[in-house]
């Protein structure tokens, strides 16, 4: 980074007084919490963490220096639910990603789905693209057979999520077909599960550190010799 591009001083210093007023803030807000969860802590929380993620950015473009805190991130963080005690209704929403790895096999699967559909295969008309033999695979099964059977059909599997919201009532009939993921409100969301390769990444990356732990003391009885402190 130029230094043109850093920040100034200044700015990390009103950084800084920025996060001791959001702290103030913070405990503020809890100590007058009306309830196990309280808006106005939940709010006064992702003020902190964003005064201290932005004090920490300056601080580094400017000193190359970091601080001791590690706030977890509120971007992908629910806020508390504020849906109804006894919900008549849920909506289970699910995205599940693939990747055409094997079209072949995809064309393949397609062909014979269309031949189930004729006495002896005779007079089959069997898709020819990817585009068409997907929505006679689609067409054919459900959701969780082709998730449980993506590798016959030669598809690779890709981050999935599973969000279950709450409502008074169900809704009517066709009203959200059109749009089904965009009124979504955060605070009626009973539960979310994600499924991420960014997470196995993120345990292969801890393990590896294990395994170079153990590589460095193989015996368990020979510790590393300690720097001396005057040198």
């Amino acid at each position: 980074m130029s230094d043109a591009a850093q920040p100034t001083a200044a700015e990390v210093r009103a950084a800084a007084e920025a996060v001791k007023t959001a702290l103030d803030r913070h405990l503020a807000a809890v100590e007058r919490r009306s309830g196990e969860d309280d808006p106005a802590v939940y709010e006064a929380f992702n003020q902190l963490a964003a005064a201290a993620e932005a004090y920490d950015e300056l601080l580094y473009d400017r000193y190359d220096e970091v601080t001791p805190f590690e706030i977890p991130g509120t971007d992908e963080s629910l806020p508390p639910y504020a849906g109804p005690e006894e919900p008549n209704a849920l909506s289970v929403l699910i995205r599940r990603d693939y990747a055409v790895v094997e079209p072949q096999r995809l064309l393949a699967q397609a062909e014979r789905v269309e031949a189930a559909e004729y006495e002896e295969g005779a007079g089959v008309d069997a898709s020819g693209t990817v585009h068409e033999a997907l929505g006679i695979l689609f067409g054919e099964f459900e959701p969780d057979e082709i998730a449980s059977r993506h590798k016959e059909f030669g598809l690779e599997e890709g981050d999935s999520t599973l969000w279950v919201t709450a409502a008074d009532e169900p809704a009517e009939p066709g009203e959200w077909l059109e749009a089904p993921f965009e009124q979504i409100d955060p605070q009626r969301v009973v539960c979310r599960f994600d499924v991420s390769a960014v997470f196995d990444d993120e345990d292969s990356a801890d393990e590896a550190d294990d395994d170079l732990a153990d590589e460095l003391d193989l015996d368990g009885d020979e510790d590393l010799e300690p720097l001396d402190a005057d040198r």
